[in-house]
């Protein structure tokens, strides 16, 4: 009698399966290689017919791996079981390639027998082994999957007829159906079952668990498997785990075995094509107790014992690359260094930059580094001859028939960069105290009322504001609408080789003020006013060091992203000054990235930051409690007022006063003059 001769089982990885193993290795694994476990599935082989030919091919159906597997549950299709296995990843290709593969197979095929010989159960009997080495910078993922098998001995063989068609004077067609309608209405999808003839009518069947086997089923009952083998002499591969389990498990009763090959997932048309066979072995004599020999690597595409690479780059959307490029550096950060930072967070973070400037352009750029998914820009002006080379989102071409508009040009350019970024621009003039609005024509007021409302909108929607403009009084409108609003404000400010970079205070809690952080307008004495008029050209355009505006706005942003991981978020206490530079765990100034200062100054000519903390002001004209609720209050007309009036201000938050004291002191003061006096 002729050898049983099994077909492998070959295996079908999706690529969405590797996009989970992705996002597994990123957040989960990050650096382990422990095994996690795996889910997959395979049905039943299938012929297909060449229409030209005329000839039916078989087609192996493969255990299938999808997104899903990775979880408890998987769907399994109509006409498939599950499969279950273990996973592991390597961290360097090195690894993969020196990994003790003969190890790992053989504990995977111990695991199967201990199965087999101590709960006698059929659960493991298709258990697989996949390794795996994802190189996620080139989307190349290289794996080896092993099917463990027992090899019979001594070894199967088949009667002299075959297999056969189950049709073939084995089952009729209505038994055929029976089992058909019985398998599918299994809660649990059945890989290998038993096939009893009814004690009634030997032409009705039933169906149950192969572990309900007994002694007496040797003579009449069938045993069946889900075949994925399609191959007309060679059953599928899971059905060497299924022979070694009955010679263990039942060895006086099966030394010649009754097997069906189920290879049907539907109810055919032109005839059944699931096969059966008898197999005996030579001796009769059950398998000991002891494990036999398994194999079961899979070969790769070159008919080789070795792993297969699955190059995902070609099929995947450039714009997804893209997104998970993004993400891939930042989410390295917690694999070692910072597994507390929270990525989401920031990644829901929306920024607005209130000038698409040089500083505009380094704060956006630096915002995509950190994967921040929403940044708008505002500016009212168009590009000109002299951004391109310090401004860099604009190029020469954006500069010719007058120019583009500098905020929708930068959220273009932005876009290039990364086209899953929602970015947007707006051009918007944003009104300033101390440059009236003319009551004629009365459009140029009904213009200033829409600009504040869209820049309320704007402020409403986003949760940082960044105040980049070139002008002081620039800053004081969205100050004051930011504040009402409980917004965090970030602040960047250029000199010729200083900086002031800061983070507004936030409104305190219940009114109680006790150590609140100042904004930008807290240490002046005078309400902000025109800077623009009158001004010559070095005063009129920003004359700093090329290199400052790129270190002021990585500052900002920084100093941003430390706020929003603090658990106090805007909230969050400044540090008190230092000499000392290690930062305690319990430091209130301290979140995840270190240190949340107030304010920064920097001195790019002495190369020197200083840490600086600013007490809020009462009399401040940006965030004092008489500003905002006068703004909650009145709403526009408080803004008309101050901007059209310029001593408004001073009088609204008592300023004026206070300077008229100060020089009622000054007169009082009584000057010494000479040279001998006697300290």
């Amino acid at each position: 009698m002729p050898l049983v001769q099994f077909s492998p089982l070959p295996s079908l990885a999706h690529p969405a399966f590797w996009h989970k193993l992705t996002e597994l290795k990123l957040d989960v694994l990050k650096l382990s290689d422990a095994s996690v476990p795996v889910a997959a599935s395979y049905g039943v082989g299938r012929l297909i017919k060449d229409r030209e030919a005329g000839a039916s091919i078989a087609v192996n159906a493969s255990l299938t791996v999808q997104e899903d597997s990775f979880v408890d549950t998987i769907k399994i299709p109509t006409g498939s079981t599950s499969a279950r296995g273990m996973l592991k990843n390597y961290n360097t290709i090195e690894e993969f390639k020196a990994a003790d593969k003969t190890k790992l197979f053989n504990e995977c095929a111990d695991k199967i027998w201990d199965s087999i010989i101590t709960t006698k159960s059929t659960d493991s009997l298709n258990s697989f082994l996949v390794i795996t080495y994802a190189d996620l910078k080139k989307y190349k993922y290289y794996y080896w999957f092993a099917f463990p098998a027992f090899v019979a001995s001594p070894a199967w063989h088949i009667a002299e007829t075959g297999w056969t068609l189950a049709t073939d004077g084995a089952f009729t067609t209505e038994q055929m159906t029976s089992i058909y309608e019985q398998l599918a209405k299994q809660d649990t999808k059945l890989a290998y079952f038993i096939i009893r003839p009814s004690p009634n009518s030997s032409s009705q069947l039933s169906i149950a668990p192969v572990e309900s086997y007994t002694a007496d089923d040797s003579a009449n009952a069938t045993i069946a498997f889900i075949d994925p083998s399609a191959q007309p002499q060679n059953p599928g591969w899971p059905l060497r785990n299924l022979l070694a389990y009955l010679r263990v498990t039942y060895p006086d009763s099966t030394q010649s075995v009754k097997v069906l090959c189920w290879r049907d997932a539907e109810i055919p048309r032109d005839g059944w094509k699931s096969c059966v066979g008898t197999l005996t072995v030579e001796d009769g004599t059950a398998q000991a107790t002891a494990r036999p020999n398994a194999v079961g690597w899979e070969k790769n595409v070159h008919g080789k014992l070795g792993p297969r690479m699955a190059d995902l780059a070609p099929m995947m959307d450039p714009a997804r690359l893209a997104n998970q490029a993004v993400d891939l550096n930042l989410k390295l950060m917690r694999w070692r260094i910072l597994p507390a930072l929270d990525l989401d967070k920031i990644a829901g973070t929306k920024c607005l930059l209130l000038g698409a400037g040089t500083l505009g352009c380094y704060v956006s750029r630096c915002l995509m580094g950190w994967g921040v998914r929403t940044i708008t820009l505002v500016d009212s002006a168009r590009v000109s001859f002299s951004n391109p080379v310090r401004q860099p989102l604009f190029q020469f071409t954006d500069c010719l028939n007058g120019g583009k508009p500098k905020a929708e040009c930068a959220a273009e350019r932005l876009r290039e960069v990364w086209p899953g970024l929602n970015a947007t621009g707006h051009s918007l003039s944003i009104p300033m105290p101390g440059h009236p609005i003319p009551a004629s024509p009365p459009s140029l007021l009904e213009q200033a009322k829409k600009d504040v409302e869209k820049l309320e909108k704007l402020i409403e929607e986003h949760d940082v504001v960044y105040l980049l403009m070139d002008s002081r009084e620039s800053r004081w409108l969205p100050t004051v609408i930011a504040r009402s609003k409980g917004k965090l404000v970030m602040n960047a400010a250029l000199g010729f080789d200083t900086f002031l970079v800061m983070r507004h205070g936030a409104r305190p809690k219940d009114g109680n003020k006790d150590g609140a952080l100042g904004c930008y307008y807290c240490n002046d004495i005078v309400a902000p006013a025109d800077s623009l008029t009158d001004r010559t050209l070095d005063q009129m355009c920003t004359v700093t060091r090329p290199g400052l505006a790129s270190i002021a706005a990585s500052t900002a942003v920084e100093l941003m992203m430390s706020v929003v991981q603090h658990p106090e978020g805007l909230y969050a206490p400044a540090p008190k000054p230092t000499s000392d530079s290690h930062i305690a765990d319990d430091e209130p100034g301290a979140s995840v990235l270190g240190l949340v200062p107030h304010q920064l100054r920097g001195y790019l000519a002495q190369f020197r930051n200083m840490p600086i903390i600013g007490a809020a002001y009462d009399k401040c004209t940006g965030c004092s409690e008489t500003v905002v609720k006068a703004y909650e209050e009145q709403g526009f007309a408080m803004l008309n007022n101050a901007f059209n009036d310029p001593k408004y201000l001073e009088k609204l938050t008592g300023l004026d006063k206070l300077y008229a004291e100060g020089e009622e002191a000054l007169k009082d003061v009584e000057w010494m003059e000479g040279e001998d006096e006697d300290f």
